[in-house]
């Protein structure tokens, strides 16, 4: 059994994911890697190994339960016990209310509030049996606020606000903590898609919210962060 403490990463091949996982592995955690693409997690798994940390990879759906259920089962079957869930993987697809069809907005709510839940209750499990432990959902401003042309991606944004909380009141008397990270436009390639008007230079660098998850993860047990909204700084305040 591994010595450091272990941290599962959802949609970690890529974009915000991956910078998240190099962090957690300079912070000496031990790495179980997920998402769909295996030739991404397979570089990566070779980075934290270069870094002097474990990592294992487990190709995953997080909308399919078995899919879920087989990351923590290889997860704990690896390790033996889980620190952290960082709740990363997630899916944009951006339309009006009124030009999102069913099948866009099934599979959005499906990948970012159903899939986030489903390894959220595994995660919460796990660590309801081992009397600790800490979920980091990443969020986004959308889930704070309302924003035309994102129907389906802002609904299932303040899902996952919702659920956080419902996870932190839950989780209190097994010593599981539970952050959401609300980032606003960060560097990354959905966002350039999505809002292709924002400049380049002002969004928000996936490194900017690594700093911030290991902010939260430094703070001492008798503490606990509920919710950052990290916003660029010329976008609108509170």
């Amino acid at each position: 059994m591994s010595k450091n403490k272990i941290a599962i990463v959802t949609g970690a091949g890529r974009g915000i994911g991956r910078v998240l996982t190099l962090r957690l592995a300079e912070l000496g955690y031990d790495l179980v890697l997920a998402a769909r693409s295996l030739p991404e997690l397979q570089s990566l798994r070779q980075e934290c190994l270069d870094m002097g940390q474990d990592a294992i990879v487990v190709q995953t759906d997080i909308s399919d339960e078995c899919s879920v259920q087989n990351l923590f089962a290889k997860s704990m079957e690896y390790y033996g016990r889980i620190d952290l869930l960082l709740n990363n993987a997630g899916l944009g697809i951006f339309n009006t209310v009124l030009a999102t069809d069913l099948a866009d907005w099934q599979q959005v709510i499906q990948v970012n509030l159903t899939g986030s839940f489903l390894c959220a209750k595994a995660a919460f499990q796990v660590m309801r049996e081992q009397n600790t432990g800490t979920i980091v959902n990443i969020s986004s401003s959308a889930g704070l606020k309302g924003y035309a042309g994102q129907a389906a991606y802002t609904a299932s944004k303040h899902g996952l606000l919702g659920l956080s909380k419902v996870l932190a009141e839950e989780g209190r008397e097994y010593n599981i903590k539970v952050h959401v990270i609300c980032p606003g436009g960060v560097a990354t390639e959905m966002v350039k898609k999505s809002r292709p008007d924002l400049n380049d230079a002002e969004l928000i660098q996936p490194e900017d919210v690594a700093d911030l998850m290991a902010y939260l993860l430094a703070m001492p047990p008798r503490v606990s962060v509920d919710l950052v909204h990290l916003r660029r700084f010329n976008s609108s305040s509170f």
